[in-house]
C-alpha cells in the first residue's frame, strides 16, 4: 500500500452545531504544541512513566531530574513548565542545565530544601515547547 501526504494550510470546522464556522491556521497548531512532556514518579527519577520526545532521565541529586529528548530542539531556548503536588519546581538555566537535547530541573518542598518526589503518592509532569531542530 502507497502512503501519501495531506498538505493543507488551513483547518475549518463545518458549522453545524454553532452554525458559524471557525478556522485555524496549522502553523498555529505546529508552533503551538508540545513537542516533549513527561510524567515522572518514584524518587529515583531513572524512567519516565509517560512521555513524548523522552529518551531517558538522569537522576542528578535529590531533586535533580535532567530528561534528555528524543530529538533535538533547534536551540535552547525551550520553554519548560513543570508541577508537582507541595513541590517548588525551577530550571536550571542559570548554571547551563538547558541544551537542545536536555532540560534540567530541581525540586524544592515548601521549607526550600532539595527534594525527590515521593515514589508511592506523587508525580512530576512536566512539558516543553520550543522549535524542533
Amino acid at each position: 500500500m502507497a502512503n501519501g501526504t495531506i498538505a493543507f494550510d488551513t483547518l475549518q470546522t463545518s458549522g453545524q452545531i454553532t452554525g458559524t464556522a471557525k478556522s485555524v491556521d496549522t502553523d498555529y497548531i505546529v508552533n503551538g504544541s508540545a513537542k516533549a512532556w513527561s510524567f515522572l514518579t518514584g524518587a529515583s527519577f531513572t524512567a519516565s512513566s509517560n512521555s513524548l520526545n523522552i529518551s531517558s532521565v538522569t537522576d542528578n541529586g535529590t531533586g535533580r531530574p535532567e530528561p534528555s529528548f528524543s530529538n533535538a530542539f533547534s536551540s535552547d531556548d525551550i520553554a519548560g513548565n513543570a508541577n508537582t503536588y507541595a513541590r517548588v519546581i525551577g530550571d536550571r538555566n542559570t548554571d547551563g542545565g538547558i541544551t537542545t537535547t536536555s532540560y534540567a530541573w530541581y525540586i524544592l518542598n515548601l521549607a526550600g530544601s532539595d527534594s525527590d518526589i515521593d515514589s508511592t503518592s506523587e508525580g512530576m509532569s512536566s512539558v516543553f515547547h520550543g522549535d524542533l531542530a
